[in-house]
């Protein structure tokens, strides 16, 4: 996954590495018994997922379907430069980039991914996904969205830095989400528990000392640090997809 990819490069550059997650060695909440079940085949709900996959297949090729492309490679930054208003980097902003290299959201996820064992959408119904149908996406279970969590996570630490872009933030956050079920690489039950196990993962690292140290550091970046506005016309187009 590049998301992931390019945040690990980010993480190098601020000396920050997979085994200095936040919550190392620290017990974690079972999604599998805070998330609600994953849709039993056949239910009201199912039906609901296999349905919206099937209609947002149209949305491929227009501008939604090119934002939710998008949001499959763009990192965290880029993802929410419009909503915050200002571009950031690992340069101008070292803290937020370590909370974002350190948050550990992905064993979480995984293991409730590997629990569950839900068929991503498009080997149900074998139609279109904004991405490649790689064999490792196949085998990477569909419910919670791993991406979804990430981006929910990432939103709310946002927001909590900067309260007067709270509502931009956030709902770039959600955008982010549906996203997924837009591609076609998610269902909506599984991006609406990866909201979910973003908020989960949230609560869980403010009980970290250093990530509560970080968001202070990160909190006087955002305040002291120079301000380079988006792109004007990228922010509309955003906006207009949306």
């Amino acid at each position: 996954m590049r998301t992931l990819a390019l945040i690990a490069v980010l993480a190098l550059a601020t000396g920050a590495t997979a085994s200095t997650d936040y919550l190392r060695n620290q017990p974690m909440p079972d999604l599998m018994k805070v998330l609600p079940a994953p849709p039993k085949p056949g239910s009201p709900q199912d039906l609901d997922d296999r349905a919206t996959f099937r209609e947002t297949r149209a949305l491929l090729g227009t501008p939604r379907g090119d934002m939710a492309t998008r949001d499959v490679t763009d990192d965290r930054f880029t993802v929410f430069a419009c909503a915050i208003g200002r571009k950031l980097d690992a340069t101008s902003s070292p803290a937020l980039t370590r909370i974002f290299a350190r948050m550990g959201d992905q064993s979480m996820v995984g293991r409730a991914k590997d629990g569950f064992a839900v068929k991503r959408p498009y080997l149900k119904d074998d139609l279109p996904i904004c991405e490649p149908k790689t064999e490792h996406l196949a085998s990477n279970g569909d419910y919670p969205s791993g991406h979804t969590t990430s981006g929910w996570s990432a939103a709310l630490i946002l927001a909590e830095l900067m309260p007067h872009r709270a509502t931009q933030i956030l709902r770039r956050g959600r955008q982010y989400g549906e996203s997924r079920y837009i591609c076609g690489s998610h269902s909506r039950s599984a991006v609406e528990a990866g909201y979910m196990a973003g908020s989960v993962l949230v609560a869980m690292l403010h009980g970290s000392a250093e990530f509560r140290r970080d968001m202070e550091a990160a909190r006087a970046e955002l305040r002291h640090g120079a301000s380079s506005a988006s792109s004007a016309a990228q922010c509309t187009a955003e906006a207009d997809a949306a």
